[in-house]
């Protein structure tokens, strides 16, 4: 039987595993608690149980994300964005540029052969993110998934000048009383997130084929607006969340694939990596 590996993204709002033997076999997507390693051994057994497959069948974990440290059973920890650049370059080997649209934050990170050549981000500011949408959507009474095809019917993008999230709550809210329409309030924050989410990208020489990955990438009106700030077409993978996830699973097997050419093989105790062994 093949060997399986499993990548799991903790990110700071939504925690993704994927499963791999040749190709993906399970994956799961769910919302990120406070207890990280209890949600770790959760999250990897329900994606198990999908993949029908047992812990033992596992034979290398990787974990990344905001909260890749407290996955106990991880045989390695991977920054998020080496396994971005992974499982965009295994899904879209064209793709030389990502914007990641998370929950807390946003990346740009330049690729080449799969491998990281540079990256941008923005962690200091909610301005950008996801966060930054699901406070406006709040305010306008609107569900975040929904932001996307409402501001497809708007007449113009309202614009928002304000690019402190508190401010642009406010800013947003008193145009709302004055009598702007909620689908021309979502445009303009779109337009003002992509804006700011350019500015940050465009720090790195941008190439296309550009890729989204993220919450983000599942706002259509978020990648139109993306799409018109760069003046081209931006690529959505099937499944835009689990890009890191699967990025952590093809490390996991590269490195197992490593020890296997030079005759070893890791053995798993239950809590990670225990020894390497000699084929018998």
């Amino acid at each position: 039987m093949s060997p399986y590996f499993a990548g799991i993204d903790i990110g700071s709002t939504m925690t993704k595993v994927v499963i791999m033997g040749d190709e993906i076999v399970a994956s799961i997507i769910g919302p990120t608690g406070p207890e990280h390693r209890k949600l770790a051994n959760k999250v990897i057994e329900e994606a198990l149980i999908k993949a029908a497959l047992s812990f033992e069948d596992l034979a290398y974990i990787v974990a990344t994300g905001y909260g890749r440290i407290n996955v106990p059973f991880a045989d390695r920890q991977v920054t998020e964005i080496t396994c971005h650049a992974k499982g965009i370059h295994h899904l879209l080997p064209k793709v030389k540029t990502i914007v990641d649209i998370g929950g807390q934050d946003s990346k740009g990170i330049k690729i080449s052969n799969g491998k990281v050549t540079g990256f941008v981000m923005n962690d200091k500011c909610a301005a950008g993110t996801g966060r930054f949408l699901e406070i406006i959507a709040d305010s306008l009474g609107v569900p975040l998934v929904k932001l996307g095809e409402i501001s497809l019917t708007a007449d113009k993008a309202a614009e928002i000048s304000s690019t402190c999230t508190v401010f642009a709550e406010h800013e947003v809210i008193n145009k709302l009383s004055g009598g702007e329409s909620v689908a021309n309030l979502v445009a303009g924050i779109h337009e003002s997130v992509a804006t700011r989410v350019y500015a940050l990208v465009n720090k790195l020489k941008i190439e296309p084929e550009v890729a989204i990955t993220g919450g983000g990438a599942k706002n259509i009106g978020l990648v139109k607006a993306l799409e018109h700030k760069f003046g081209f077409p931006i690529v959505v993978p099937p499944e835009p969340l689990i890009t890191g996830a699967l990025g952590a699973a093809l490390v996991g097997k590269e490195v197992y694939e490593k020890y296997a050419s030079e005759g070893l093989v890791p053995t798993r105790s239950g809590h990670g990596l225990e020894e390497a062994r000699l084929f018998s």
